[in-house]
């Protein structure tokens, strides 16, 4: 069990930018990706009349968390939902208005450290990649069974991979001979299709290939197009919302919908802009803030994460 897995990303910035919002009693927030609970700890601890909701598809992180947020009793209800599911999951208990959301995106420390789960690309392990191991299919069902043209699509679209036309059509003259099952397999296939030069940059070459695999295993964009608005919807007036990417898709998704919530959708040409064309959202950050250096160092996993946040300034316009 590495350490590393224990250290929340930007974790101090994450609280200041929620604070305004959580630091009043009965302020509500959701910790959308709940993962080992790391944050979430961190929230309770920093805010106690504050109480929390975490959401996880994974029922063994939920075990987890379970016993490390256990201390902090009635504060903290934990749910399995995956976090496009947060308007059910509000109603279901009843709660109106939050006054924070806070999404950590990708795979969990927990995921990609269990080797069982075929995440990593650095050990050998089944290709399964599922958040929720109870439900969906697996990588290898998605490289087994995928037209080719589809494969493609989905290592440009969502691995951003140059090769990618290369790499499926190794894929498929492969799985023709036996169907994958492993990861070590589809490393190794990875590393022979590349020309040489693409080896040499960008760390490890299968790293965009598995990306893409467990975006569609997990649906994730689709997921993150319908949470982000969602959470922004949950929110009262003065509540914020912080998001953690760690992809340009990812980051893209979050910048698009921050910035349609903080423009005005008044005609253009008016000389004043009623009520129910104001922006409903002020950015709380300039772009997206990265870690520091020494966080990175600390913990290489943070090295690509992307911070934005936003705070709900009105109602929408009825």
């Amino acid at each position: 069990m590495s350490q590393s897995r224990h250290v929340p990303v930007m974790l101090q910035r994450c609280l200041d930018l929620l604070a305004p919002a959580l630091e009043h009693p009965g302020a509500v927030v959701v910790d959308c990706t709940l993962g080992l609970g790391g944050h979430s700890e961190a929230l309770l601890t920093r805010f106690p009349e504050a109480r929390l909701i975490g959401l996880d598809r994974d029922k063994e992180a939920l075990r987890l968390s379970g016993e490390r947020l256990a201390p902090f009793g009635e504060r903290a209800t934990l749910v399995h939902a995956v976090y496009d599911e947060l308007p059910d999951v509000l109603r279901r208990l009843g709660i109106a208005r939050v006054q924070g959301v806070l999404f950590d995106l990708g795979v969990s420390s927990m995921q990609l450290d269990e080797a069982d789960r075929g995440f990593a690309y650095a050990q050998d392990a089944p290709l399964d990649m599922r958040m929720d191991q109870t439900t969906g299919i697996s990588a290898a069902e998605v490289l087994n069974t995928y037209p080719a043209g589809e494969l493609v699509r989905i290592l440009r679209m969502y691995g951003e991979e140059k090769q990618a036309k290369r790499i499926v059509s190794a894929i498929v003259r492969e799985r023709e001979k036996e169907p994958f099952s492993n990861s070590a397999r589809l490393v190794e296939l990875i590393r022979d299709a590349l020309p040489q030069a693409a080896k040499r940059t960008g760390g490890n070459p299968a790293k965009r290939t598995f990306q893409a695999l467990r975006i569609e295993v997990n649906g994730e964009l689709s997921v993150l197009e319908r949470a982000i608005p969602a959470s922004v919807k949950a929110l009262a007036v003065g509540g914020r919302v912080a998001v953690l990417s760690y992809h340009s898709l990812e980051d893209r998704l979050v910048k698009q919908v921050f910035a349609a919530g903080a423009a005005t959708t008044a005609p253009p040409g008016l000389p004043v802009v009623p009520e129910r064309y104001q922006p409903r959202l002020k950015l709380l950050t300039r772009g997206a803030e990265l870690p520091t250096e020494e966080e990175v160092a600390e913990n290489r996993r943070a090295a690509p994460a992307r911070l934005r946040g936003a705070e709900r300034i009105r109602e929408d316009a009825e």
